[in-house]
């Protein structure tokens, strides 16, 4: 098995388009990375010049923007709803405050309600996602960056930025890398006579899968080691805390468990059509499919993370990143069913023995 294995990570190592990939995705990933390595603090009095409207739904403090506070947010969102009624609707200003002002006791999801059956207007939730952040003085951006960092190491949340960014890229370079670790093995001449061989079924199905894992792992080893001295070099001014182990948690979590199964369906896929080109578009389409939004108990699109998914995105505000729900659990199920996998594949080669 340990030959096996070393054969495919050596034979992965000695092709350029190899490291050709890994160069693109280290720079991709930083030019999606780019804009959260510019947060520092601000001057006494200086200001971020630009021509992003004072309140949006979502900013960072690099732009300008701070979270709106919950009572502001509230008045902001009764503000934009008078107008919507004035502008959409063909209400006067006092109509418009008098609707608006029925909701004051409500809830955001209660008066959401309200206003669709009331009025059928939809767009009330949305609405108040769109006063999620203002522009804010130099003095209320340090505090808030103050606030946060306080609460968690920068590295924190960049690692879960890199682990969004990453685990989309490492699935893209994995299904392509992947394609290639059974091609040689599949053909009609070499796939009968390695069952010739005198190798275990165990030991040829986990050399193979563990050694394209092992491509994977170096792959992020790389890219974890970049990130983090890019992360060490770009905020070294600003004092802020960056730890490698932020970056090491976050791949093991996000992205690993994602990597290994990919590894597994090509596995299964390879000895079940002696083929492993099939797997190309069912991982595409697996890929697709863990990207996809929904909309939350308020009715908010966004993304809540997919069952399933082999992908973990986090595409909230770079201080505001929460997990998916129920992230752990689905990560544990992935590399459950990676192990049913190679059991199964297992099998299926030791059934096709001559």
């Amino acid at each position: 098995m340990l030959a096996i294995l070393k054969r495919e990570v050596t034979n992965y190592l000695k092709r350029p388009l190899f490291w050709l990939g890994i160069t693109v995705v280290i720079l991709s990933v930083y030019l999606n990375l780019e804009l959260y390595l510019q947060i520092r603090f601000l001057s006494p009095g200086e200001q971020i010049v630009n021509n992003y409207p004072e309140i949006i739904h979502a900013g960072e403090p690099c732009q300008g923007y701070i979270p709106t506070p919950p009572e502001e947010r509230r008045a902001l969102w009764e503000a934009a709803m008078q107008k919507s009624f004035i502008t959409g609707y063909g209400m006067s200003s006092a109509e418009a405050q008098a609707a608006v002002s029925k909701s004051k006791d409500l809830s955001i999801s209660e008066a959401s309600q309200y206003f669709e059956e009331e009025y059928r207007f939809f767009g009330a939730a949305t609405q108040y996602e769109h006063t999620k952040y203002r522009k804010g003085t130099s003095e209320e951006i340090n505090a808030y960056l103050r606030q946060v960092l306080s609460e968690n190491p920068y590295s924190y949340y960049f690692s879960r930025k890199f682990a969004d960014l990453a685990g989309v890229h490492m699935g893209f370079f994995a299904t392509i890398m992947l394609a290639v670790l059974f091609i040689q093995d599949t053909r009609n001449c070499t796939y009968e006579l390695l069952h010739t061989k005198p190798v275990t079924a165990k030991s040829y199905v986990l050399g193979k899968a563990l050694g394209g894992f092992s491509t994977c792992l170096i792959t992020l080893a790389v890219l974890n080691l970049a990130f983090w001295a890019i992360c060490l070099i770009s905020t070294r001014e600003q004092g802020f805390e960056v730890r490698l182990l932020d970056f090491i948690s976050a791949t093991c979590l996000y992205i690993v468990p994602n990597m290994f199964i990919i590894v597994c369906i090509y596995v299964l896929i390879s000895l079940l059509f002696k083929n492993p080109l099939p797997g190309v578009p069912l991982l595409l389409l697996l890929i697709v499919y863990s990207n996809m939004g929904g909309h939350n108990a308020d009715g908010v699109y966004g993304y809540y993370g997919m069952p399933l998914a082999i992908m973990v995105r986090f595409p909230g505000q770079f201080f505001d990143t929460a997990e998916p729900p129920l992230v752990v659990l689905n990560q544990s199920f992935l590399l459950a069913a990676s192990v049913i996998i190679l059991l199964i594949s297992i099998q299926l080669w030791k059934r096709r023995r001559v």
